[in-house]
């Protein structure tokens, strides 16, 4: 059973596809997005080629790149989303531009605590000796590492890819945390640096036999999973997918903590970007609203498997 929502102007140059618009719920006529703009690019730095991943904040989008090979070093862009600028961040306890700390750093999500910001990042880490969560304080363009945490699920480590601030209270901070395509529970102390997050199962994600543009792709099921976005003020969740030049994002409706079971993808709602100009590869990997717009960052290769990797906003979507 399952109990189980919604970005701007111009298309890019040399990607494909108009528009669909909004229109009653029919697959039909369902609304569907397959257009973007730039923001910035987010070049491949020394340490550093591979995007992983994005969060959306209030002025801000930020987007981690890591060596890829060993996930043994990142670094952190921050970008205007009005204007595009864009800087590395400084890690300001190692008093360089890289750290050490954030593994795969697959997603993360922005909380404030006692009014300063925070990144928690998850790592992917498997080991039961590391940790599979990171806490980062930020201020500007430097940030500090803050705390570590190990992820636990009936005991085991769970390596989560994906996590989303749900709520923040005086107490605490609950998170959803996403594997593969199950979505977890789990909460955290408020000022809590260390210690282990025992997640529970929440709910599945529907995936195969989803519709995209009022239409099911037939080989969706060996999409890659990435990051996710929950929408805590609409209970919505976004879930971007990825396979080669192909990028698809599919929304879930009405889904909260309490949910359980498999929560369906909307039939009525879907983005999907089909890349000709970035032929090798076109792959979201994080997805975040913001000022009711649908944010992501990707990693970006042309025929030549050139990199033109950035931060992304979908045309005309806006939650309503």
């Amino acid at each position: 059973m399952f109990k189980a929502a919604i970005s701007r102007t111009a298309v890019v140059g040399g990607l494909v596809m108009a528009m669909i618009a909004s229109g009653p719920v029919t697959a039909a006529q369902a609304a569907y997005y397959n257009t973007y703009t730039d923001i910035a690019g987010t070049p491949d730095l020394d340490c550093c080629g591979q995007v992983q991943g994005f969060a959306a904040g209030a002025t801000y989008l930020y987007s981690i790149k890591n060596d890829n090979d060993t996930n043994a070093i990142s670094a952190i862009y921050r970008v205007n989303k009005a204007t595009g600028d864009r800087v590395v961040m400084w890690n300001g306890t190692d008093d360089r531009s890289t750290n050490t700390w954030l593994g795969h750093g697959n997603d993360m999500t922005i909380v404030d605590i006692d009014g300063v910001h925070h990144m928690f990042i998850v790592t992917m880490d498997t080991d039961a000796a590391d940790m599979q969560l990171v806490k980062l304080r930020y201020d500007g363009t430097t940030y500090e590492y803050a705390g570590a945490y190990q992820l636990h699920l009936d005991g085991d480590v769970l390596p989560a890819s994906g996590i989303n601030r749900v709520s923040v209270t005086s107490t605490s901070i609950t998170f959803m945390f996403k594997s593969g395509r199950t979505v977890y529970n789990g909460s955290l102390p408020l000022r809590a640096d260390s210690g282990s997050i025992e997640v529970t199962k929440a709910f599945d994600l529907q995936v195969d036999d989803a519709l995209v543009n009022g239409a099911t792709v037939p080989d969706l099921g060996t999409f890659k999973a990435q990051g996710f976005f929950y929408d805590q003020t609409n209970h919505v969740l976004y879930n971007p997918l990825t396979k080669d030049k192909r990028s698809i994002v599919l929304v879930y409706r009405n889904v909260s903590p309490a949910t359980t079971g498999t929560a369906p993808a909307a039939t009525d709602l879907s983005f999907r970007i089909t890349s000709s100009m970035y032929s090798q590869l076109f792959e979201i990997e994080g997805v975040g609203i913001s000022d009711g717009k649908l944010y992501f960052n990707t990693n970006r290769r042309d025929a030549d498997g050139a990199g033109h990797d950035g931060v992304h906003v979908f045309n005309d979507y806006v939650v309503s």
